[in-house]
């Protein structure tokens, strides 16, 4: 154990400090929003701002989800999200796994293409008209295949894989293993990390999207989770004002942040199952371009 000064540990109680107290502000708007989603309008207006209620309604709750649509929202996010992120892994490792070969023939040229995508695009209209032409348009694969590989994440992947022994995928095809055998016996099982990390920007990204369901899709039973977040926070002081009128026990404030925490928490319950991952895998990745 290290033996620290007085003045060392005055150092690290103040650094403790400080990062609690920076904690807190981050933590507390969150708080504030669930509360404020489970607290009675007249509490809301009397306290004004609400970390800790004094008593709970759970109407907002059912005002979304009766009357906004969020099931079926969750079943497009759900399943952009789980299928998205697969498909997103799979064809990002297939394609960083022999870009990362310095045998690759025209590997260099293939590099060039894809950094170059990274800094410039074809712009939202041919991207439109490619996507119309493809028949995608008023599709839920229209918000997975569009994004299927991420040139950063590729980046990332094929830095990773540079950084493995070599002398581990010669011993495996000494023992006759072919490429895609020292891939899926080999590679993969030493890159969880990095694939843990992947997958989450991928997950977090999927999630997280509106834009792409905003400018491709029509039918409103194919919006995801977030275009009808956003829906709900335009939209709810005139579509909800009478029903909520009626009860007299929430806002449509309240409303609004019910809204919030349905479409935020998932999400954020899947960050510390993976943090460890995540971080590892950042570091990793990220050593060599």
């Amino acid at each position: 154990m290290i033996n620290l000064t007085i003045g060392e540990k005055v150092w690290q109680a103040v650094v403790y400090l400080i990062l609690i107290f920076l904690s807190l502000l981050c933590l507390l708007p969150f708080l504030y929003v669930v509360a404020v989603s489970v607290t009675p309008e007249s509490e809301v207006l009397r306290r004004g701002i609400v970390i800790i209620p004094e008593s709970f309604t759970f109407i907002a709750y059912k005002e979304v989800f009766i009357s906004h649509g969020i099931g079926q929202a969750y079943k497009i996010t759900l399943f952009r999200t789980i299928v998205g992120t697969a498909l997103n892994v799979f064809f990002t490792v297939i394609a960083a796994y022999p870009l990362s070969k310095k045998y690759l023939p025209g590997r260099s040229p293939f590099l060039l293409f894809i950094v170059f995508t990274m800094m410039f695009s074809g712009g939202l209209i041919p991207t439109y008209l490619l996507i119309r032409s493809l028949g995608l348009l008023d599709s839920p694969w229209v918000l997975i295949i569009p994004n299927l590989i991420s040139a950063f994440n590729l980046v990332i992947i094929k830095g990773f894989f540079e950084q493995l022994p070599g002398e581990i995928e010669e011993s495996a095809r000494v023992d006759g293993a072919s490429e895609l055998q020292s891939l899926w016996r080999i590679i993969l099982p030493l890159s969880l990390p990095v694939l843990a990390t992947i997958s989450l920007f991928y997950a977090v990204g999927h999630w997280n999207s509106y834009f792409d369901a905003i400018v491709y899709i029509n039918d409103s039973n194919l919006m995801p989770l977030q275009v009808v977040l956003r829906n709900i926070l335009l939209n709810v002081a005139t579509q909800s004002a009478d029903s909520i009128a009626n009860t007299g026990a929430v806002s449509t404030f309240a409303v609004q942040m019910a809204a919030v925490v349905v479409t935020t928490v998932p999400i954020l319950m899947v960050y510390p199952f993976m943090q460890k991952h995540f971080t590892k895998g950042v570091l990793l990745g990220s050593v060599k371009g």
